[in-house]
């Protein structure tokens, strides 16, 4: 069989696997608490375009994106718009009050960029932030309020970004925002489904007018919602660019919203505004196969934590494995409990702590780990290895992060590629509105004990640090150096599973993109071994729990968008847990 016939066969069977495997169960078991709720599936077709595409989780959002390229933009300006209408759209997952990591490719110069737009901790935060009698707080007692809103970093990095890479006037990027806020937009069904389980929207003066009704109700799904105060934030960008975020009247408003608040209030003063600074830095990249991989460098854990997770796999000849079986789950569940252990360990802001990230994926060291992984027997719960290069040895974090998240893939006219994950960390973020978006509360990202078992904790709290994060989006390049694949998503720390997911299923597999990201997820954080609740692989529970895993079924709620080649042009895929779309031309 040529190789073209093998790929389309594999394709054609990816399709019936896609649709085998994500049928739901009637019977269901083993549902703990879960901290991303699903609102349901709906199924995505694969899409195709011949000159540009934008993969994103709304399509109003993809629609203002698609309005940048079609008017000869740029893959950053066409971004630009898609992360203004997602701040309306999308209020619970990003937005200007959060921080964003942008991967950027170059085609002209075959040039990779990464932007890390995280937020920091104020300059008078302590590593004690979060602890109270000395013990750490509870989640739910911090992240409404002021405590944990830490400096948001979008509005510098789309600022940097359209510098750097745009081609229409800045100004021009924020008119589909703008005329979405003033002329009204749908409230979408999973904004609504959200807001009726958040308790903590109807203390927040400004959200609870914004979302709900008189009476306290969520506002319904469909009805029309206006944001004149968003639209006046944008206008006042689009006049004096993000200075005005950063020094004006909207950093008195955050800052006044952060420090007064009455039960919960934050640190974050006018000086850690106007000193926040955007991250230019080299990406991460590494062989799998025939393709170059590339990710973000801390403070993102994300690019290490892929790139082990492939670098261990490398070993195994996971073409031979059956998509879906308990085998490829084992062997998914025991790469990623090895670089989670490490992720643990080692990673934080390298400002701050030594990061060993050449050691972590050095070639030697990762076929070590992979010698761990056994064909019969989970690992259980793995340990942290000894990278080369290590100095110092930190505590692990036992913290969980919440998924307030989104992912944007674009590919423009020139081939240029945007790969953007964007956050304000908990869903609706610590529920302060200002100007119309809402704050972040990405300072509980940090280890909130920071020591344990006696050694510092890498991810603890610092002045001016940013904290640790799972965001991992991801390029891809062939054996010839053209671009291959823009993928990422949101949720979590279970980000790295789900990128790492979808590789697999593209590079070993050979699926298309939509396949792919609709495949079911399962995977390891180093603890159990958990698969998504809903699906046919539920029913690999107890051949996996036979195999020494424990096995959870949980929602596991992805928003994976990504974008691969397909001959000249591109093929586009939008997860189809949440109400995302990728369209082209």
């Amino acid at each position: 069989m040529s190789h073209t016939a093998h790929r389309l066969a594999r394709l054609g069977f990816a399709a019936l696997l896609w649709t085998a495997l994500c049928q739901p169960l009637q019977a269901q078991t083993d549902r703990p608490a879960e901290p991303e709720p699903s609102t349901g599936r709906s199924d995505k077709v694969l899409a195709l375009a011949q000159r540009h595409m934008v993969a994103a989780a709304h399509p109003l959002a993809v629609e203002a994106g698609l309005k940048m390229l079609d008017a000869g933009g740029s893959a950053v300006d066409a971004m630009i718009a898609v992360q203004l209408v997602l701040n309306l759209v999308e209020p619970q997952a990003s937005g200007l009050g959060g921080g964003a990591f942008l991967l950027h490719y170059d085609a002209a110069r075959r040039e990779i960029r990464g932007y890390d737009g995280r937020e920091t901790a104020p300059a008078a935060a302590t590593a004690t932030l979060f602890m109270r009698e000395g013990k750490p707080m509870q989640f739910r007692d911090v992240v409404t309020g002021g405590r944990a809103v830490g400096t948001p970093g979008v509005a510098r990095l789309l600022e940097r970004a359209h510098r750097r890479h745009g081609k229409l006037p800045w100004a021009a990027l924020f008119e589909p925002a703008i005329a979405l806020a003033e002329k009204g937009y749908p409230m979408s069904p999973r904004v609504h489904q959200l807001l009726l389980r958040d308790q903590a929207i109807a203390g927040e003066a400004a959200a609870r007018k914004h979302f709900l009704d008189a009476d306290g109700t969520p506002k319904a799904a469909g009805s029309t919602m206006h944001n004149p105060e968003f639209a006046e934030t944008l206008r006042t960008l689009q006049r004096g660019g993000a200075d005005e975020f950063y020094r004006g009247g909207i950093a008195r408003d955050i800052v006044a919203a952060v420090r007064s608040h009455p039960t919960n209030p934050g640190m974050l003063a006018p000086e850690d505004l106007a000193r926040y600074e955007v991250r230019e830095v080299d990406p991460l990249c590494a062989p799998y196969r025939s393709y170059r991989v590339c990710g973000m460098p801390p403070s993102s854990s994300g690019g290490i934590a892929v790139l082990q997770m492939l670098g261990m796999l490398s070993h195994r000849d996971l073409s031979a494995v059956t998509p879906g079986s308990a085998q490829a789950i084992h062997l998914l569940a025991e790469a990623g409990r090895l670089a989670y252990a490490d992720r643990d360990r080692w990673v934080a802001d390298d400002r701050f702590v030594d990061v060993p990230v050449a050691g972590l994926l050095d070639p030697a060291y990762l076929a070590g780990r992979a010698r761990m992984i056994s064909d019969e027997r989970s690992l259980g719960r793995a340990e942290a290895g000894t990278p080369p290069g290590a100095h110092v040895a930190h505590a692990g974090d036992e913290h969980e992060e919440i998924a307030g998240t989104s992912h944007v893939a674009i590919v423009d006219a020139a081939g240029n590629a945007v790969s953007l994950t964007t956050t304000i960390e908990n869903f609706f973020g610590s529920r302060l509105m200002v100007r119309g978006f809402l704050l972040n509360n990405q300072l509980t990202d940090f280890s909130f004990n920071p020591r344990q078992d006696g050694r510092p904790a890498a991810n603890a709290v610092a002045p001016g640090k940013r904290p640790r994060s799972s965001m991992a989006p991801t390029l891809v390049f062939g054996n010839n150096g053209d671009l291959h694949l823009v993928v990422g998503s949101p949720g979590g720390s279970r980000i790295i599973n789900y990128v790492a997911k979808t590789l697999i299923a593209t590079l070993d597999w050979n699926m298309d993109i939509q396949s792919a990201i609709a495949l079911p997820n399962a995977g390891s954080r180093n603890g159990p071994t958990e698969i998504e609740r809903g699906t046919a692989y539920a029913g690999l529970a107890e051949p996996l729990r036979a195999m020494g895993h424990e096995v959870q079924l949980v929602d596991m709620t992805s928003g994976l968008h990504g974008i691969m080649r397909a001959g000249k042009g591109w093929q586009g895929g939008a997860d189809p847990r949440r109400e995302g779309i990728a369209k082209g031309r």
